[in-house]
């Protein structure tokens, strides 16, 4: 963000606060301008006019039409970057088009997300997804990973991706060495230029050295490593263990709290999603501003030890809030049941950390959990939130 300390994390709070307060799904879009930066949120959030310092805008649809001279931070169910950002992008969200010019790093997380080709990226870029495409350039490094990842583009320096299907197209040129994890070969149109070496590095379980043949493993690595066993070590137990008694303890001793946040969970699913992405970004921007100056290096201390357990308790609470919506769904007269809870609290969240597991879809779903545990419980703090859920 911009190198001078902001209120904006204040200001953004309190824009959220109105966008959720007023209705279980607000429309009405609440912008707020604080010195040259500017907050935008709503049901189709458009950004039209010229922002002269920082933006941060959130919504189901959010088009960025108008340029940005310091750094964009957007999040939503659609996000299209139609025109320029002078520093960082930082995007969330189902589908992301980009296709203008950023002017330093890109570090986005989506569903689909399509750098197009009229997209320029001075810095480097860091992806995360489900299907990428890469038709812009990127005068920096790349660090990708997702399910699909076509690279289409120019790249000056290097590429690190780990990707279920990764393919070079034909006006792919990567101006340093690529290196890549993937259970598939490299697809490369014969067209396509990398001018380093290509390598590629083995996946977790498969055997030490990069050239190890797939699906041939060490005996021993695959006891402690491989797909099958790497999460029977008794350290993943232990912790496992540790957050099923998290969530038990959760549904004993707040019983209502836990019951609302299920609920806000099930039933405000999108924006507690939206709004756990804006906390999950938030969050470490307001502890770098805390570590500018002396007096605020406690503050800063104390902030990242209550964000490190809202982490985890986030990750339990959507264990928990699955375990209400299965045990709703097949056993109601069992939902009121105290002993009923518990158990299936233990349960989902055992559940979820086995699915949590599981190579490529665990990081999505572990992230997921994240994300609506903090917004649901961001949701309790709205006066319209706890009357919904109530």
């Amino acid at each position: 963000m911009s190198k001078h300390p902001k209120p904006w994390l204040l200001s953004l709070l309190l824009a959220c606060s109105a966008a959720f307060a007023a209705d279980d799904k607000p429309v009405k879009v609440v912008e707020r301008d604080i010195g040259g930066d500017h907050f935008v949120f709503g049901g189709s959030v458009r950004v039209d006019k010229p922002v002269s310092g920082d933006l941060v805008a959130a919504g189901g649809n959010v088009d960025v039409d108008a340029p940005v001279a310091g750094d964009a931070v957007v999040a939503g169910g659609n996000v299209r970057l139609n025109s320029s950002v002078g520093q960082d992008v930082y995007a969330g969200a189902g589908r992301i088009v980009i296709d203008g010019n950023v002017g330093h790093n890109l570090r986005i997380g989506g569903g689909q997300i399509d750098i197009g080709p009229k997209a320029t990226v001075a810095g480097n870029v860091t992806i995360g997804g489900g299907q990428l495409t890469l038709r812009g350039a990127v005068k920096g490094s790349m660090q990708i990973g997702g399910g699909r990842v076509l690279i289409d583009g120019p790249v000056q320096g290097d590429v690190v991706s780990t990707a279920g299907q990764l393919e070079l197209g034909p006006n792919a040129k990567i101006g340093g060495t690529l290196r890549y994890r993937s259970r598939e070969d490299l697809k490369r149109d014969p067209a396509a230029q990398v001018t380093g070496a290509v390598e590629r590095l083995a996946l977790p379980g498969v055997g030490r050295g990069a050239s190890a043949p797939m699906g041939h493993r060490d005996a021993e690595e695959d006891r402690h490593m491989g797909y099958g066993g790497w999460w029977l070590g008794g350290g993943w137990m232990l912790w496992t263990l540790g957050l099923m008694a998290l969530g038990v303890l959760l549904v004993l001793a707040l019983p209502d709290t836990s019951r609302r946040v299920a609920v806000s969970w099930r039933e405000r699913f999108g924006w507690s999603l939206l709004l756990g992405f804006i906390t999950l970004v938030c969050v470490p921007v307001a502890f770098v501003m805390l570590l500018i100056t002396i007096v605020g290096i406690p503050l800063a201390l104390l902030l990242l030890l209550l964000y490190l357990a809202l982490l985890m308790v986030a990750y339990v609470s959507s264990g928990v809030a699955l375990g209400e919506w299965l045990l709703g769904r097949f056993n109601p007269g069992a939902a009121q049941r105290r002993g009923w809870r518990l158990g299936t609290a233990a349960l989902a969240v055992l559940a979820l950390a086995l699915v949590s597991a599981v190579p490529y879809l665990g990081g999505v779903v572990s992230l997921l959990a994240v994300l609506l545990g903090i917004g649901a419980i961001a949701l309790q703090l709205a006066p319209a939130g706890r009357t919904a859920a109530g």
